[in-house]
């Protein structure tokens, strides 16, 4: 039976040959996520249910990362129980503050995800790391706390669809604007419970920063997972992060990719060249619109960062927006590195430097004011651009606030003009 990535993936892990679409499977997980606000829930659970031990120490991550640095007692309560779960059952991965980052930035950056693994996490954008081509996503806490007891989790088959990239990239046009344009296209619950695999030209140009991005928010359209077959980009990118990654293991997960001819619920195809940088309006990722339409919205704040966009690849164009340049007097420009080691990398560039020059407040990596939690709350009535995935009701602050989603180089462009522009307006 001819299978897509994704169900290769889950046959393997089911310990089956093929899988098919809505078949119920039960599989072995590689990764268990939680962080500070689904991970305590799961703790609560996992004591119920009356073992001695986790099913393996080496393979559930714990990240405080949305209200780290904690932002009041509460949270700081919920790190407290996430670390004294990790000492008494000795899990090994527990990263806080010092060593820490935003978890879907975090765990790619350490080698921790590899080409065909099968990834659960309490968050709903653990589907980040199908970039790297491992079927992963988003889990209740509940189902956390089964898998980090048993190891297993069990799953309805989704049905497939497929998106082919070609053309040429526009000047700005980012991996962001193919994501937002693809959600704007097919709406929020387009791909409702599918598996999304991202293919063409353009794909195979893109970088695993780009990619990353793009994964990231298949969630924005309902996808259960999005994926990109793992080519030589992708062993590149592990092989400085992966020990004894030899050629034994590339050549193993070389071959994992959709067979020719397999059955798609549905195939999209897009022509890049056509799509300038796009801004989500309120309050849905769907509500796409070109920047070129959208130069009459001013704003009160600009926010680069986040598991979105807040890698080094992200810091490096803000960088080229932002030389010599001022933030506009009414706006509050608040950049977040995605890890620790983009942080430095950022200091040993100048980047860090160039950000508080331009006016920029310059954090910790946190996912702050993404959800809501801290570092840039919004007030009544403002407005924010955002590099973040969300732009609901009430996701930056209070409900009459608003949220407009864009790539990297339109933030930084839109923090210095005062209003949302392109960054050949400056």
């Amino acid at each position: 039976m001819l299978q897509t990535i994704s169900q290769k993936i889950l046959a393997k892990h089911a310990g089956l040959k093929s899988v098919e679409p809505c078949q119920l499977i039960n599989c072995k997980v590689d990764l268990v996520l939680g962080n500070d606000i689904t991970a305590p829930p799961a703790i609560k659970e996992f004591e119920k249910i009356g073992v001695s031990k986790v099913y393996d120490k080496k393979k559930i991550y714990l990240v405080p990362d949305h209200f780290a640095p904690a932002k009041d007692i509460k949270s700081a309560e919920q790190i407290k129980m996430m670390r004294e779960f990790a000492h008494k059952y000795g899990i090994v991965n527990f990263f806080e503050i010092g060593c820490m980052g935003i978890e879907h930035a975090l765990l790619p950056e350490m080698g921790a995800i590899k080409p065909g693994d099968l990834i659960i996490g309490a968050d709903s954008h653990t589907c980040t790391y199908g970039a790297l081509g491992a079927f992963s996503t988003g889990v209740g806490s509940t189902d956390m706390a089964a898998a980090m007891a048993t190891g297993e989790v069990w799953f309805k088959v989704p049905e497939q669809l497929k998106f082919v990239y070609t053309g040429k990239l526009q000047k700005w046009v980012e991996a962001k604007d193919l994501i937002l344009y693809t959600i704007g296209q097919i709406g929020v619950d387009g791909a409702r419970y599918m598996s999304m695999e991202f293919t063409g030209p353009v794909i195979d140009k893109l970088s695993i920063e780009g990619r990353l991005t793009m994964a990231n928010m298949a969630i924005e359209a309902g996808g259960k997972n999005g994926i990109f077959t793992p080519d030589r980009k992708v062993f590149e990118y592990l092989k400085f992060r992966i020990k004894n990654l030899n050629s034994s293991f590339v050549i193993r997960h070389s071959s994992l990719a959709s067979d020719p001819n397999s059955e798609y619920k549905k195939i999209y195809e897009y022509d890049v060249s056509k799509i300038e940088p796009q801004v989500s309006y309120p309050h849905l990722p769907s509500n796409t619109h070109p920047v070129s339409k959208s130069h009459h919205i001013k704003i009160d704040q600009s926010v680069i960062g986040s598991c979105t966009n807040g890698r080094i690849e992200d810091m490096r164009i803000a960088g080229k927006i932002l030389k010599g340049k001022k933030v506009h007097p009414d706006v509050r420009l608040i950049i977040l590195p995605a890890t620790q080691n983009i942080e430095l990398q950022m200091i040993k560039e100048g980047l860090m430097e160039l950000f508080i020059k331009a006016g920029a407040a310059v954090s910790t990596p946190t996912c702050g004011p993404c959800l809501g939690g801290h570092m840039g709350i919004l007030a009544e009535g403002e407005r924010a651009i955002a590099t973040t995935n969300r732009n609901f009701v009430g996701r930056m602050g209070h409900p009459k606030s608003e949220v407009y989603l864009s790539n990297v180089a339109v933030a930084a462009a839109s923090a210095v003009a005062g209003r949302i522009v392109s960054p050949e307006e400056l």
